[in-house]
C-alpha cells in the first residue's frame, strides 16, 4: 500500500514555497536552521513509520481477528471511521500533553519557535513506536487494519495546511473543523493556551471534553523552556534524556513513577521529591 504522506512530497515542497514567498512579501522570512530541524523531523519520522509500520499492521490485524462487529470496507463503513479514528487521535493527543512520557514522543513537534508549514513536518522520530495502543479499539470494532492505516495517513495530512499564519479565521467552519486558528493556539506557550485543541479534524472533541480555547492574544510558539537549540538529536530526544537524569536522580517509587508518567513540568513540584533529588 501506497504511503499518503510520501506521495504528497511534491505537494509539501510546492506549498512551502508559496508560503515563504508570502512570507517574504510580509517581510517575514523562514528562519533556516529552525526549517531544516523541522524537515529533518520529517524525513526521520517517514523512516521510523516505515519501520514500524509491518508490526503495527500485524498487531491490528490480530486484533481484527477479535472483531465486534463487521462494518465492511463501503462507504458507511468509511462515515463510521472518520470520526471514531479523529476521536482515537483526540485521546492519543491529549495523553501525550498530560502524561509525560507521551510528552516525550511528542514535544519535539512543538520545540519549533515559528509556526509555519515547515512546522507540520516537524514529526517525533518515536512517537510511531508509543502511540499505536490509542488505536486498538478500532480493529476490535471491526474496522480492517489497512483502513486504519489509511485514515491515520489521511488525518495527517489534514493537519499539515493548519500550520499557518497565514490564513486567518474560518468562519462556521470553526465550529466543526479543525483550522489554523485553532491549531495556532494548541502550539502557544501562552499559559491560556497550555494543553488546549488537540483535535486532530474535529474540533468537537475539543469542545465536548473541555479542552477548547479560541485564539485571543497573541500567540507565542514553543515550548514553555525554549531548547535554544535547532540541534536535530537534542529536539527528538530532550525530554527522554531528562526523564532518565531524574530516574537516576529520585530513589522511592512513587517519585520515579512521577518522573515517568506525571504531567509534564510536575515532576518536581513536590518537597519531598526535590530533597530526594537533591540527595
Amino acid at each position: 500500500m501506497n504511503e499518503p504522506t510520501v506521495i504528497a512530497i511534491p505537494f509539501f515542497v510546492l506549498t512551502l514555497v508559496i508560503e515563504a514567498y508570502v512570507l517574504y512579501r510580509q517581510g517575514k522570512a523562514y528562519e533556516p536552521w529552525d526549517t531544516a530541524a523541522s524537515i529533518s523531523g520529517g524525513l526521520g519520522s517517514l523512516v521510523t513509520k516505515a519501520l514500524f509500520k509491518g508490526a503495527t499492521f500485524a498487531v491490528y490485524s490480530w486484533l481484527w481477528e477479535f472483531r465486534l462487529f463487521e462494518p465492511g470496507t463501503g462507504v458507511l463503513a468509511w462515515v463510521l471511521l472518520v470520526p471514531l479514528e479523529d476521536l482515537c487521535y483526540y485521546a492519543y493527543h491529549r495523553t501525550s500533553h498530560e502524561v509525560r512520557f507521551f510528552w516525550a514522543a511528542h514535544v519535539a513537534h512543538h520545540s519549533s519557535e515559528r509556526y509555519t508549514l515547515a512546522t507540520a513536518l516537524r514529526q517525533s522520530w518515536t512517537a510511531p513506536v508509543v502511540q499505536i495502543g490509542f488505536w486498538f479499539p478500532l480493529p476490535l470494532l471491526g474496522f480492517r487494519p489497512e483502513m486504519i492505516l489509511l485514515m491515520q495517513s489521511f488525518s495527517l495530512l489534514y493537519q499539515y495546511w493548519i500550520h499557518t499564519e497565514t490564513i486567518d479565521r474560518l468562519g462556521p467552519l470553526e465550529w466543526v473543523m479543525n483550522t489554523p486558528s485553532h491549531h495556532r493556539v494548541h502550539h502557544g506557550s501562552n499559559p491560556q493556551y497550555l494543553d488546549r485543541n488537540h483535535a486532530g479534524i474535529f474540533i468537537i472533541w475539543d469542545r465536548l471534553f473541555s479542552t477548547f480555547e479560541p485564539e485571543g492574544e497573541t500567540v507565542r510558539y514553543g515550548i514553555t523552556k525554549p531548547l535554544g537549540t535547532t540541534h536535530w538529536l537534542v529536539v527528538q530526544f530532550h525530554e527522554f534524556r531528562d526523564i532518565w537524569r531524574d530516574l537516576r536522580a529520585y530513589h522511592s517509587l512513587r517519585a520515579r513513577l512521577r518522573a515517568v508518567f506525571g504531567r509534564p513540568g510536575e515532576v518536581l513540584s513536590d518537597a519531598s521529591e526535590r530533597e530526594q533529588r537533591a540527595h
